[in-house]
């Protein structure tokens, strides 16, 4: 891998989202199975509230925080 650009795999971390990773991938699944993408990009659920897991449907978006003690009145 060292010294070839084109087998680097790149993975973007956000705050608060699902893992960004360069395509195409394959994910091995707690079970065995395999799910493959051949995207562009694509979105790997950390949330594990996606109806498409492994793969990111935006449920975590859906999903509100509790008000912390400094904003409630």
């Amino acid at each position: 891998m060292p010294g070839d650009p084109d087998r680097i795999c790149r993975l973007t971390l956000p705050a608060d989202g699902p893992l960004l990773v360069r395509g195409p991938v394959e994910v091995t699944l707690d079970d065995g199975t395999v799910a493959t993408s051949d995207r562009f990009v694509v979105a790997v659920c950390t949330c594990r509230r996606s109806r498409t897991y492994p793969w990111c449907d935006t449920s975590h978006r859906r999903r509100t925080r509790p008000a912390r003690k400094a904003d409630r009145p």
